[in-house]
């Protein structure tokens, strides 16, 4: 099925870097001893099947995208932004490994996840390991690889913080919106502002030109997180490659949630009384609950926000005085995110 983001121009931006970063992201994972682990991490990354024949499942690419892209912004070479676009494309796996077996998610990209394939404890030290591969990647680079790591490292302390009280979220009675927005900023958008800042710092960029693309991918990614929560609660699932609703079984409180909650309309206090107990189990209530989102406001307020911080994000790029081309093409990334529908 073709979606409408497959003709995006953004996608030709996305191919060039593919083909610099993953040889060496293949060469990464490689340097893993144990033959599990470079099993796992292969079919994490869409790579191999479980049987280790070839696949090709692998997912956007937007953060390895941005580090190449803003090395060039910092005065650099599309080649000075691998390392760090290896390191966090292998961080965001990590993630999405251990997010998969603590939220018991059963599909991603069309499969199965690596948990249901492995087991619990193999994935789970799949993640860890794609972890160690991504720091030892920035170590080898040397002085660049010294100036990138505190960037990296910073991103991973307020990914586990955001994605500890997501954990604690869900399923609970209030919640208020700023501390819904402070919980996708830790999960999402700090390892997309490290993206987009990342290959900066390993170039040698000024101090003005690394906050500004810093700050332009914070925006982006609370923009990207937006826009994943309409996906989980009205995305389709042949094309988002999850479950439908998936959101809504799973209790998350995610943004357009808690804005329906805090609407205060019938249609959010129907929504509160519907799953003060829990997640929706019956088909018809998570049916129910999903109609009830939109009703009350949630899903055209998260649409109204990720637009507001795409722009905010475009005002980010014309503040800074940096190559032509890169600035094209980052613009080009952040109307895609808002674009997207998977």
């Amino acid at each position: 099925m073709t979606s409408r983001a497959d003709t995006h121009p953004a996608l030709l931006v996305i191919e060039r870097a593919r083909e610099l970063v993953e040889p060496a992201m293949r060469a990464a994972i490689g340097t893993l001893e144990d033959q599990q682990m470079r099993l796992i991490s292969s079919y994490q990354m869409g790579w191999q099947e479980a049987d280790g024949s070839a696949a090709s499942s692998g997912g956007k690419a937007l953060r390895p995208t941005l580090a190449v892209i803003s090395a060039v912004a910092g005065g650099g070479l599309p080649s000075d932004g691998v390392p760090g676009g290896i390191a966090v494309e292998l961080v965001h796996n990590f993630s999405l490994i251990h997010d998969d077996v603590m939220d018991r998610d059963i599909e991603r990209r069309h499969r199965p996840t690596a948990w249901t394939v492995f087991g619990d404890g193999q994935a789970i030290l799949a993640g860890n390991a794609m972890l160690t591969v991504a720091f030892d990647v920035l170590i080898a680079d040397g002085v660049a690889g010294s100036r990138a790591l505190p960037c990296l490292t910073r991103a991973i302390h307020e990914l586990i913080s955001g994605q500890s009280r997501d954990l604690a979220y869900e399923g609970a009675e209030h919640i208020d919106l700023e501390a819904c927005l402070q919980m996708e900023a830790g999960k999402t958008a700090a390892l997309i502002a490290a993206s987009a800042s990342i290959g900066a710092l390993a170039a040698g960029a000024p101090n003005d030109v690394v906050s500004g693309l810093y700050g332009y991918g914070f925006e982006l990614g609370m923009a990207f997180q937006l826009v994943d929560d309409i996906l989980g609660i009205v995305g389709d699932p042949k094309v988002t490659g999850k479950s439908s609703s998936s959101d809504v079984r799973a209790g998350k409180r995610s943004a357009p949630v808690v804005a329906a909650l805090t609407a205060d309309t019938d249609a959010s206090r129907r929504l509160a009384s519907l799953i003060q107990h829990g997640p929706p189990t019956d088909e018809a209530d998570v049916q129910l609950a999903t109609t009830l989102i939109g009703d009350a406001g949630g899903l055209a307020w998260a649409s109204a926000e990720a637009d507001a911080r795409l722009n905010r994000a475009l005002e980010f790029l014309e503040g800074l005085s940096i190559d032509r081309q890169a600035a094209a093409d980052l613009a080009t990334l952040a109307r895609y995110v808002v674009d997207r529908d998977h």
